[in-house]
């Protein structure tokens, strides 16, 4: 027979269809990150700034960062040990730390030699980065580093061969440039290697072997071996092959090392699992329906990917200073040129017009975007913060709205026994345990719900025979030798029962109204409903003391969302709204002058995902959901959302300070090294600017290193 509970439930409750709409199914909020979240990012090498912003002239793919980070550390290292005798055979240098250059025959060549070598070899990804730039007519950081390394090599040597002023034998500072410009690469190639490297150690979780149930044996394979449709067998403590579904069994599952969620999850038949997580104490046997691109590890590392491989607002802007900076330092050492011609000497013209265009160097400014950039995406990685769009990443930090779908975001998404009603000759743990055996033999999630509950309070339930349902009615079943059903409002007209006391109170609040019999009798009622997370309370209260305004959109109907509105705080409500009115709901909100970040996980919510200002797909959600969003939540905690800002935030920080730092150096520096400051007595040195460039490019990266520090544990920043 047909089970009857989508049609049992107290029909003044919510409008026709709409419960199945506010209803997920059990395990839906589950549902895997897919491969096919894929559509929705934008391809590499749409922006060219992903080329400027790395050593040109090699393929940035960013699977390969483990190979760029060796070959930038061996690069590093190597120049490192070549830069030591050029430094200490360099006569300037000698001059400024007061000592002799050793005397011995061949000592002179020693640093033009050597430094030959490092601007040919060290100074290779630059000088290529450089052409390629010339060749695409877009000067820029490349060109302009290559520029300073070019004429500090060919101002040494004609220094050296006694062509040009002594002044400018400029070994010292080549290998310092060099080596400082290796050692910044190397630390943002690094960085992005850390992000890829901490989703590479989530594949490193899959164990070496699977078992697969052959007919009645069980067979020890590879996990690459595994086919969609397959029965493996999960041991306790083991880790899952593949994604798939539970079919037999219920385990805690540790899924830490996917969502950063410590605490592990209850799951069982029907739930999806992902591969690498872990089953801690219970067996299992899931049915494989996602393996190699498909499976949920796969598309985290797509998302974290593109993540790296997309272009920001920032970095665009950080590609533009570049590009002005490329004339002005042009300008300037041209302007330099002739003026010092005009009121100086040819040999100080020169060395003024040199200096000008090595301090002109950007490297810092090169990596005050792209370095913050990476560290903040990897940060979020680790914390289960998924940026698929740097866009969205810094666009987070001016949302001033966040707009919550409630089914499966807010709240859970699935029904649960909210509140028992018993007659005085009834205990409500009685009530529920009769209710429970009735309802073991069906599937309908109220049933679930009812049964989970007693298995959550840890009563015994009774063995039911004769179980059978009554469409538009309920089931009923033999308990204990006594008939027992359990049904919606027809059920009362069969019975000539009356409703508890508490069911006007239950469906002011929305709730499904279930009612207990016992040999015709009432003796209880049931509510269920959609629970609301606990975390949701945390994370309305932490968005409202950081002054963003909470809104939540549902299809339901105004009973049910005005009493979760009203228990989380939440400031406006959008109830009833069809699926396909969402988006207008979004843009609603911005023709009010609001920026919004949209929450949802569901198919009907990727409209409205695309819409808002920034899209945050939560729990995982659908695959439709995720390509439509700029965020993914791997967890389905909604105070998430409060690290996004957090994060957002914290690097918007450190973007700001590293382009002020970077650009201020090099805009103050030119004018200096130019000589703008001579009338007075003052000309900045080739040797202090040089040292100062080094240092800018340091303070650069330290500085974005200490986001690292950044905390994004949701339940530290929602903490009052």
């Amino acid at each position: 027979m047909t089970d009857p509970h989508s049609s049992r439930v107290n029909a003044s409750q919510t409008p026709p269809g709409e419960e199945n709409a506010r209803i997920a199914p059990p395990g839906e909020e589950n549902a895997r990150i897919g491969g096919s979240a894929r559509a929705g990012t934008p391809p590499h090498g749409e922006n060219s700034s992903d080329h400027e912003a790395h050593p040109a002239g090699q393929d940035h793919e960013h699977h390969d960062h483990g190979g760029h980070v060796a070959q930038f550390r061996r690069l590093f290292w190597i120049n490192v040990l070549i830069a030591i005798p050029v430094v200490a055979f360099s006569p300037m240098f000698a001059m400024l730390l007061g000592y002799s250059v050793p005397d011995f025959p061949g000592a002179a060549w020693i640093a033009p030699v050597l430094g030959s070598i490092m601007y040919v070899w060290g100074g290779r990804p630059f000088l290529t980065g450089g052409v390629d730039e010339l060749k695409a007519r877009r000067p820029g950081m490349m060109l302009l580093i290559a520029l300073a390394i070019t004429v500090a090599f060919l101002a040494s040597w004609g220094a050296t061969l006694g062509i040009l002023h002594h002044e400018l034998e400029f070994w010292w500072e080549l290998a310092l440039l060099v080596v400082i410009m290796l050692l910044g690469h190397w630390i943002e190639m690094r960085s992005l290697a850390q992000t890829t490297s901490a989703l590479d150690s989530l594949a490193a979780l899959l164990p070496d072997e699977a078992e697969r149930v052959e007919g009645d044996e069980v067979a020890r394979v590879s996990p690459a071996d595994l086919l969609v449709g397959d029965i493996v067998i999960v041991r306790p403590g083991g880790s899952i092959p593949a994604d798939g579904v539970i079919v037999d069994g219920r385990a805690d599952i540790d899924e830490s090392m996917l969502t950063g969620e410590s605490r592990a999850v209850s799951r069982t038949v029907g739930d999806r699992v992902t591969a690498g997580t872990v089953a801690t104490d219970s067996g299992l046997r899931v049915e494989i329906d996602a393996i190699g691109d498909d499976t949920a590890i796969a598309g985290i590392r797509k998302l974290v990917s593109d993540a790296q491989a997309s272009s920001s607002r920032a970095q665009r802007l950080a590609d533009r200073a570049a590009a002005w900076l490329f004339w002005f330092a042009l300008g300037a050492a041209v302007v330099t040129a002739i003026v010092w011609s005009i009121v100086g000497s040819p040999d100080t013209a020169v060395v003024r017009t040199i200096t000008v265009l090595v301090i002109a160097c950007p490297h810092a400014l090169g990596l005050a975007i792209p370095l913050v950039v990476s560290i903040a995406t990897e940060r979020a990685a680790r914390a289960g913060v998924l940026v698929k769009d740097r866009l969205s990443l810094e666009s987070m930090r001016r949302v001033d709205t966040v707009l919550f779908d409630k089914t499966g975001t807010l709240t859970k998404g699935a029904p649960t026994v909210t509140d028992i009603a018993s007659t005085e000759a009834w205990e409500a743990d009685a009530v529920l345990a009769l209710a429970a055996a009735a309802e073991t033999d069906s599937e309908h999630p109220l049933a679930r719900a009812i049964v989970r509950a007693a298995s959550d309070r840890g009563l015994d339930v009774a063995s039911a025979t004769g179980f059978h349902s009554s469409p538009a009615v309920g089931v009923t079943a033999v308990v204990d030798g006594s008939e027992i059903r359990v049904g919606g409002p027809h059920l009362l007209d069969e019975v000539d029962g009356t409703e508890m006391a508490d069911a006007d109170a239950w469906r002011a609040d929305g709730a499904i109204i279930l009612h207990v019999v016992r040999d015709g009798e009432v003796i209880g009622g049931l509510a269920l409903s959609d629970e609301i997370r606990a975390e949701s309370h945390e994370a309305v209260d932490a968005l409202h003391r950081r002054g963003v305004a909470v809104v939540m959109i549902t299809g339901d109907a105004e009973a049910v969302a005005h009493a979760v509105a009203a228990e989380l705080g939440i400031d406006r409500v959008f109830a009833g709204v069809r699926p396909e009115d969402k988006a207008a709901k979004v843009a609603e909100l911005q023709h009010e002058g609001k920026k919004v970040a949209m929450v949802g996980d569901g198919v009907n919510d990727a409209p409205a995902l695309a819409q808002a200002e920034v899209g945050i797909a939560i729990g995982a959600g659908t695959d439709v959901a995720i390509a439509s969003a700029g965020v993914v939540l791997a967890s389905d905690d909604p105070r998430s959302v409060v690290s996004v800002i957090e994060l957002s935030q914290a690097s918007y920080r450190k973007m700001k300070q590293n382009l002020w730092w970077a650009a201020g150096y090099n805009l103050l520096s030119v004018p200096l090294a130019a000589g703008v400051l001579a009338p007075i007595g003052f000309v900045l040195p080739m040797s202090v600017g040089a040292v100062l460039m080094s240092l800018s490019t340091i303070v650069v990266a330290v500085n974005a290193q200490t986001l690292r520090r950044l905390d994004l544990r949701p339940e530290r920043l929602t903490q009052r």
